[in-house]
């Protein structure tokens, strides 16, 4: 699928990965609405692609993903703005260990929230055109990280909840490809949190794991996991893919599909 003339919407856009995603969408032609919450940071991230990719490519539209007012006006305005929507990104994401509703309600909330809102504008079935939904996960979605359990328990949900949704879009035949997107420790603000006191809840020791955890695993640049975001987004072909990126490898996680059994049910579905 060509990115040229389609249009992107990224949550946690102003920095980290979700300013790489909207980079990498920019580069190959799409125009991009920038949601954040940090709206300094958010603007300046705009004015910035304003000098390379002219004004009229993004937006930028300030957004709590745990609201669902917000996320519906964002997605709303953002409509409003470039006509359509055919790629979202639920990226948005914190790590905080000792608030844990939260880090729910942020990675989990806002990914389900986004997942739904994008379907709503984009299934064949209420007049949509299709495309695809990327929900950012992360390898402690595959993998449990003993030091941030609730983190973990997030990105587990996040993987769990897109691969239903995958099976569900194909099955009920909306037009949309999900796929969802397990990178390593990358090179962003989450990773600094890793290091913080806050996120080993009153286990001051396990910061020292957290290092070794990290230096063993390794740092992916940005860049990187951006490549894989754009191969998600472009090969028509993944659709419920689940792709794992580390320093050494870049892969589909191998899950299996809804049975032709269930599959072959969707003549029956009242649609």
């Amino acid at each position: 699928m060509s990115l040229q003339g389609k249009v992107a919407l990224v949550t946690g856009a102003a920095q980290g990965l979700g300013k790489g995603f909207a980079e990498i969408l920019l580069k190959n032609g799409a125009k991009v609405a920038l949601l954040d919450i940090n709206e300094a940071v958010g603007k300046d991230l705009k004015s910035a692609f304003d000098k390379e990719y002219g004004p009229d490519s993004t937006v930028f539209l300030k957004c709590d993903v745990k609201s669902d007012d917000q996320f519906k006006e964002a997605f709303e305005a953002a409509i409003k703005k470039f006509h359509k929507i055919d790629i979202v990104c639920n990226n948005a994401g914190i790590v905080d260990e000792k608030d844990w509703e939260r880090a729910l309600a942020t990675n989990l909330g806002g990914v389900i929230r986004g997942t739904y809102l994008a379907l709503s504008y984009m299934k064949k079935q209420n007049g949509g055109h299709g495309g695809v939904i990327i929900n950012v996960a992360s390898m402690a979605g595959i993998l449990p990280l003993l030091t941030a359990p609730i983190y973990t328990a997030t990105k587990h949900g996040v993987l769990g909840f897109s691969r239903a949704i995958s099976d569900l879009s194909r099955v009920c035949n909306f037009g949309v490809r999900i796929n969802t997107l397990c990178p390593s420790f990358a090179e962003t603000a989450i990773l600094s949190s890793m290091y913080s006191a806050d996120t080993v809840k009153d286990i001051p020791s396990l910061q020292e794991m957290n290092r070794k955890i990290i230096n063993t695993v390794g740092i992916l640049d940005v860049s990187v996991v951006a490549e894989a975001f754009l191969q998600l987004a472009t090969d028509e072909s993944k659709n419920g893919s689940a792709l794992m990126v580390t320093k050494k490898h870049t892969g589909d996680i191998p899950f299996p599909k809804v049975s032709e059994d269930l599959a072959n049910l969707s003549s029956m579905l009242p649609l």
